[in-house]
């Protein structure tokens, strides 16, 4: 199966920060820039931390108010987000304002490998790494929606050509393909429905699908068959028989 990769959607060139960047720097280069974050590098332009606007926005949170009674909390310190979000608070530079350690993926992942990292994390960007490790991109939630873009005769393509030719062995037309707005239909008859179950799987696993209608028969039902009496009734046994 085909993916899409990081590093066809990524932006190459990325506005970053190092470790010894003043604190009014950063967020120069986020204000200038239109961005909620960036990297930290270092001499070797490897990403040793990221930065987001929340970061910077700790400072003026933590700012008094005059006409308020003054709040301390002797517990806070106590704690290691506690301990963190002072140390954020009292920063003077990029390095001292930073996340640690970084939350990165590679330019040859796969765009569904980095959209599950940015949901597992929470974040919305992610610096993109090459082989060597140093920064070669950014890569951001609305980049990976791109996927969602592709044209619908270029889905059904795929569908035809890596499920039902090369994974499963049948011939083009042997499955009715059809695409409307990424939602992908697949209405025929096949030979067993454990075949059915990859089609429709492997077509969900494709970039741009965003549904799949499974309107699939089957001949024989081969979820309770025997080891021995599956490989009777193979995915090539369909195919020796149409030579």
């Amino acid at each position: 199966m085909k993916h899409n990769k990081v590093g066809s959607v990524m932006t190459t060139e990325v506005v970053r920060a190092e470790y010894g960047t003043p604190f009014k720097e950063v967020a120069r280069l986020l204000g200038d820039h239109h961005i909620s974050g960036l990297p930290v590098v270092d001499e070797d332009e490897q990403v040793i931390g990221v930065i987001s606007e929340t970061d910077l926005l700790l400072r003026q949170a933590a700012t008094p108010d005059p006409y308020e009674p003054r709040k301390r909390s002797w517990f806070a310190g106590l704690t290691r987000a506690g301990r963190t979000r002072a140390a954020k608070v009292r920063a003077r530079t990029a390095g001292q304002l930073m996340t640690e350690p970084p939350i990165t993926v590679h330019a040859d992942d796969t765009i569904v490998e980095a959209a599950r990292t940015m949901a597992q994390n929470r974040v919305e960007r992610l610096p993109v790494l090459d082989e060597e490790n140093r920064l070669v991109g950014i890569v951001t939630r609305r980049d990976l929606l791109q996927v969602f873009l592709r044209p619908d005769a270029e889905i059904r393509a795929e569908v035809v050509d890596e499920v039902l030719v090369r994974a499963l062995w049948l011939a083009p037309r042997a499955v009715d393909v059809s695409v409307t707005e990424g939602v992908v239909t697949l209405t025929g008859q096949m030979e067993r429905k454990s075949e059915t179950e990859i089609a429709v799987s492997m077509t969900r696993q494709i970039d741009g699908v965003v549904a799949v209608v499974d309107r699939l028969t089957h001949r024989l039902d081969d979820s309770r068959l025997q080891p021995d009496e599956q490989a009777l009734h193979g995915v090539a046994d369909d195919w020796l028989r149409r030579l």
